[in-house]
Formats: structure tokens, C-alpha cells, sequence
């Protein structure tokens, strides 16, 4: 017996049961008789048929050599592969067809169709007739969505990557344009001051009608001190490196972020809880939540190697409350889960008024929310407005303290930011109160307003970081911290307050002794004892500005005696 991948079994010897033709023709002939109602279909490959014992016939159909061919040549979707049983009823007429390799039936010749061209058919095909047919693998719904999910991360990842790429240019570029505005502006005063020196300058007495003037002489740019370079060289020690920088922004714009979704859910709980006489109110008008703003270090744009601790400012339309408190705290960390996959802890401190979230990455960072509005500032005038107030309110001193700071960074934004050296010397003043216990004790609000002061009065060109550093170290020898010297007056605040109050005789005597040890460092050229470091080398051009010339005093007495003896030698010769 031999049998081909496709088609069913031709046997070849002779069958036991018949032996000869009439026996064949007797057996079909009682086989008819018992089964009038059968429909017999010839099979297209097997030229003998046994006598069926069913009333279903199985109908084979196998594929040519072309078929075969153009199957594997992969036009073999479209060739249906016939390997079915029809079931036919007492009349002759089919009702039914069976597959036999996928076990499933159908009484629609179209579906039967579609069927046989389908993938499960085929599969099964593959499986128990022919090993070679090809057969294209389809995903499952799971892989589909596993390498949905893979491709948005990776895309996810390089929209990450380059917006970090983008804020790292976009602050070398914003520390290159600063260097350059900085030596810009110095080169232009150096000019500018040049050129009145020269016009204000007497012409040539000994000069003769016609006589040709020499030229002036280009003004270059001043070479940089010792104190300068000192200077810029420990704030550059001090910056913040790239990694603290984005880990700042990153915790920032997340709070800020969330805070944003915070409010628009509280608006949207007010307005579906709110009467119909409150409905046609304006939202802004019925948004609890007003605002967020950065003060303190990260407002002022002082924030130093380190530093981990920023704060932010959150304003509400009503005084803050305890409950208010909580209920942004209870929402926050679902909000913040929306949009970022990094993971932060939220806690509450209702004694201090605020909301700490820290991040759980390496630079671990923490924002400081306050919460404050300017209807703290109002007292209650009767008994009835103290009997409206919520029992719950938050701390009214802590409260008033986060206006005054949010005071404070508006200031600063506009009068310190635009000076020349400020920010540089209020940077590295602040690692010198970090670094020296004494200097710890002066409050960084009184620092700032007094480097701006005496930076913003200076007359003349603007101050370069060691005159800069000089001037505001021979501001405080002078005792104006002392209890009867000038004070430092609050420009933020109404009533006349000093912004000394709360440093003690003793700190501002030790402050000012030791600005005065650092004047006398500065003098003797060693600034760097001052800041905290190694002494730089001494440049070619700061060498030869050293060098003076000598004049008459500089001579000893025996040569000035030895000269007249010249003189007069020659004199009575």
C-alpha cells in the first residue's frame, strides 16, 4: 500500500472481500438496494471505491502540480485546499458539509468556502496532510500589544532624551550668553570711560600748526584681577551641576503640573455641589485654587551645589484650611501618577502650613508647598465675620510669613536680577555663611537687599566681581549692622521695619569683625583664605601691573649724594 501527503490511501492488492468482477457488481447491487437514498460521489483521485457503510461520502480534491506550485510560490492564500465530507438527505440533495481536519460543519456553501481558503484550515492542513504548505504566522492579541507597549516607550525615551538634550543646551547656552553679556558690558564701559578720559584731556602744548596727531590708541579690555578670577572661579564651584539642575526642573514642573489637575477637579466638585444661583457665576470666580509661584532660592535663580530644598508658593481664593490642606494631599498622588512614572511621597504638616513632596530618585529633591492667601492679611472688624471664619484655619503667622516671601522674589526679580556681579556675589556669600558659623547667623533676606544696595550705589562704570566683593566687605566694617548704625529698612513691607530685627548684638559684632578680618585678607592679596580655596597663579598681565616704576623717592642716599657730585663736577668744570 502507498500513500501520498494529501491523498488518501489507493490500495493495490485484491480486495478479500471481492474476488471477482461479479462479485463486485453483486455486492454494489445489495449495497444500492439496502441504501436507496444515498448519493454517491466518485472520488477524484482513488479509481476504486469500497462499498460505504455511511451516508456520508468523503469528497477528496487534491491539488495539481500548478497549484502546488504556485502555493509555495505564495499565491497559495487564495486556493482553497478540499478536504470535506457532504451530507446529503433522503432526496440526494446536500444539507451539510464537514470538514474533516478541523471537525467543524456548515450548511452554507459560502461559508464552506470562506473555510477552506481560511487560516484555521490551513493550519490544520499543515498539521496532518502536508508539513511544507506555508503558512504566514499571525500575532496574538497579547504579542500585539506587547510590542505595541514597546514601541511607546522607546518612543516615549527619545522624546525624554531630547527634551533633556534641549534643556542642557538651552543652559550652556543661557551660561555662555551670561560670560559674554558680562564681557560685553565690561569692554563697553572700559571704552566708553576711556574715551571721556581722552577728550577731557588738555591738547599737546609743544605741538606746531600742521603737525600730525597720532592716533588714539584702541581701548582693549582690561585684564581680570586676581580678585576676579578668584571670584568666578569659586562660583564656578559652587553652580549647581547639570544633574541637580534637571532633577529641580523636573520636580518642579510635576508639582506644578499636578497642582493644576488638582485645582480643576476641586472646580469641577464645587460646580456639580454648587445651587443654581452660584451656577451662573464665573469658574475663575468659584476656583478654589489661584496660583502657584516659586520664591526663595529657586525664584531668585540662587540656588548652589547641594542645595535639595526648593519652595513654592500655593495662593487660594479663601483663607486656607486645615481640611483644604488634607484634601490636596489626598489627591496629589493620583494626579501625579497620570503623567509621570516616577515615584514621590506626599505628606502634610498642618502646623507649618505646607505640603512636602519628595522624589525617590538620585538627586533626591523636596518641594515645599505653602499654603497662603491675601485675605490673611484682614482682621475680622465684628463678631459676626469672626463667627463666618472656618474653625480650622491654618497658622495666620506662617501664613503671613509665605506673602512676604512671595514679596520678596518679585522684588528681587526686579531690582537685584539686573545688576551686574549680584547674583554672583549673593552666590558665593551664601557658601560663605554655609562654610563660617559666624556669617551663618545674618538672615538672607538682609544679605540680598544689602549687596543690592551697595552694588546698585556705586558711581561710575559697573563693578566687576572683586570690586564688588571689596565694596560690600567695606560696608559692613563700617558697622552698619550694629545696633547704632543706619539698619537695612524692609522695602516690602507698608510700616517702616528693619530687616535686622532678628539678629542679636553679639552676631552683628562677631559679622563685623570678621568682614573686617577679610577686608585686611583682601589687601595683603589673599582672597582666596576668604573664599575657601587654593591660590590661583598669577598671570602674565597681573605680574606686570605689579611691576611700578622708579621714580626720585624710590633712590637710596648715597646714590642721590653721588648724582650732585656728578652735577657739580661737571658744573665748575
Amino acid at each position: 500500500t502507498t500513500s501520498t501527503a494529501g491523498k488518501p490511501a489507493v490500495s493495490t492488492a485484491p480486495s478479500p472481500s471481492v474476488s471477482t468482477a461479479s462479485a463486485a457488481s453483486a455486492a454494489s447491487k445489495v449495497a444500492v438496494n439496502t441504501l436507496p437514498a444515498v448519493k454517491i460521489e466518485p472520488a477524484a483521485v482513488a479509481p476504486k471505491v469500497e462499498v460505504p457503510s455511511v451516508q456520508s461520502i468523503r469528497k477528496v480534491e487534491s491539488l495539481s502540480d500548478d497549484e502546488d506550485g504556485d502555493r509555495a510560490s505564495g499565491q497559495g492564500d487564495v486556493q482553497p485546499l478540499l478536504y470535506h465530507d457532504s451530507v446529503c438527505n433522503d432526496d440526494g440533495k446536500v444539507i451539510r458539509f464537514h470538514c474533516k481536519l478541523c471537525e467543524c460543519s456548515f450548511n452554507d456553501p459560502n461559508a464552506k468556502d470562506m473555510h477552506l481558503k481560511g487560516r484555521r484550515h490551513r493550519l490544520q492542513y499543515k498539521k496532518k496532510v502536508n508539513p511544507e504548505l506555508p503558512v504566514e504566522i499571525k500575532p496574538s492579541n497579547r504579542a500585539r500589544k506587547l510590542q505595541e507597549s514597546k514601541l511607546k516607550k522607546q518612543k516615549h525615551k527619545l522624546v525624554l532624551k531630547r527634551l533633556i538634550d534641549d534643556e542642557q543646551r538651552w543652559h550652556l547656552e543661557m551660561r555662555r550668553y551670561e560670560q559674554d553679556m558680562y564681557w560685553r558690558r565690561l569692554e563697553e564701559d572700559q571704552m566708553y570711560w576711556g574715551d571721556q578720559r581722552r577728550r577731557m584731556a588738555p591738547p599737546p602744548l609743544m605741538s606746531r600748526p600742521g603737525m600730525p596727531v597720532p592716533p588714539l590708541l584702541s581701548c582693549v579690555r582690561r585684564p581680570d584681577s586676581l580678585d576676579d578670577r578668584h571670584i568666578m572661579a569659586r562660583h564656578s564651584t559652587i553652580y549647581p551641576v547639570e544633574d541637580e539642575l534637571q532633577a529641580v526642573q523636573k520636580i518642579v514642573s510635576h508639582t506644578e503640573r499636578a497642582l493644576k489637575l488638582v485645582s480643576d477637579s476641586l472646580l469641577e466638585e464645587n460646580t456639580a455641589a454648587a445651587s443654581d444661583a452660584a451656577e451662573g457665576d464665573d469658574k475663575g470666580s468659584s476656583r478654589l485654587l489661584k496660583g502657584v509661584m516659586r520664591v526663595g532660592i529657586l525664584a531668585k535663580g540662587l540656588l548652589l551645589r547641594g542645595d535639595r530644598i526648593v519652595e513654592l508658593i500655593l495662593l487660594t481664593a479663601k483663607k486656607p484650611t486645615i481640611s483644604l490642606l488634607k484634601n490636596i494631599v489626598k489627591q496629589l498622588p493620583k494626579e501625579l501618577s497620570t503623567f509621570s512614572e516616577d515615584q514621590y511621597e506626599v505628606q502634610a504638616h498642618p502646623e507649618e502650613a505646607n505640603i512636602l513632596i519628595f522624589s525617590s530618585k538620585e538627586p533626591k529633591m523636596q518641594v515645599t508647598i505653602s499654603l497662603t492667601s491675601p485675605l490673611m492679611r484682614e482682621d475680622p472688624a465684628s463678631d459676626k465675620d469672626k463667627q463666618r471664619e472656618p474653625t480650622d484655619l491654618l497658622n495666620k503667622r506662617k501664613c503671613l510669613e509665605y506673602l512676604a516671601a512671595l514679596r520678596h522674589a518679585k522684588w528681587f526679580q526686579a531690582r537685584a536680577n539686573g545688576l551686574q556681579s549680584c547674583v554672583i556675589i549673593i552666590r558665593v556669600l551664601r557658601d560663605l555663611c554655609q562654610r563660617v558659623p559666624t556669617w551663618g547667623k545674618m538672615p538672607s533676606w538682609a544679605m540680598e537687599l544689602l549687596v543690592e544696595k551697595v552694588i546698585s550705589s556705586a558711581v561710575g562704570p559697573p563693578l566687576s566681581p572683586g570690586e564688588a566683593m571689596r565694596r560690600v566687605l567695606e560696608c559692613i566694617s563700617t558697622g552698619i549692622l550694629l545696633p547704632d548704625g543706619p539698619g537695612l529698612m524692609d522695602p516690602c513691607e507698608k510700616d517702616p521695619t528693619d530687616a535686622l530685627e532678628t539678629m542679636t548684638i553679639q552676631a552683628r559684632e562677631d559679622i563685623t569683625a570678621s568682614a573686617q578680618h577679610a577686608l585686611r585678607l583682601l589687601a595683603f592679596r589673599q582672597i582666596h583664605k576668604v573664599l575657601g580655596m587654593d591660590s590661583l597663579p598669577t598671570t602674565k598681565a597681573s605680574a606686570r601691573n605689579r611691576k611700578r616704576r622708579r621714580d626720585v623717592s624710590d633712590t637710596g642716599e648715597n646714590e642721590g649724594e653721588g648724582k650732585k657730585d656728578k652735577k657739580e663736577d661737571a658744573a665748575s668744570a
